[in-house]
């Protein structure tokens, strides 16, 4: 198979990780790398670099461990009671305030949760009960105003 560029490069790059690690003298190299580029096929490549490891050999590194300090901390899983109170309230407007009163119970026992175990979510948990206790407290000022109409009509 005739050899492409890349190839030619490739094994270039295994005899320069040869010379560098001292598997050759500088002469034998620069002979190795001119046949290199002036190889046709695939094959005369494979001979130039047969008595070479395939790349640099590597050097076991000294296993340093990393102090606590610098180690990034967990990030506490996301509560999913927040989560849903959250979108029981974002949907307060879409249902005309029927998921009102789940996003505020949702809250309630996201937040109790999440002092309790650490969780993330707070505020997930607070926009739900915000959104949910607005919706509730207008549907009962709609609800008091209609009360109120229908009183003084009659």
């Amino acid at each position: 198979m005739l050899a492409s560029h890349a190839d030619r490069e490739r094994a270039v790059d295994v005899l320069r990780a040869g010379y560098g690690e001292g598997r050759m003298e500088q002469e034998e190299f620069e002979k190795r790398v001119a046949r290199a580029y002036g190889a046709r096929t695939v094959g005369e490549l494979a001979l130039l670099v047969a008595d070479l490891p395939q790349g640099p050999v590597p050097q076991p590194a000294a296993v340093v461990e990393v102090p606590r300090t610098f180690l990034p901390t967990p990030r506490p899983q996301t509560n999913g009671k927040a989560v849903g109170a959250a979108i029981c309230g974002l949907l307060c407007l879409p249902t005309f305030g029927l998921t009102g009163i789940p996003a505020v119970v949702l809250g309630h026992a996201a937040r109790a949760e999440i002092r309790r175990s650490g969780e993330g979510g707070d505020g997930l948990a607070l926009t739900g009960l915000v959104l949910g206790w607005l919706s509730t407290a207008g549907w009962a000022l709609v609800l008091v105003l209609l009360t109120m109409v229908s009183v003084a009509v009659g």
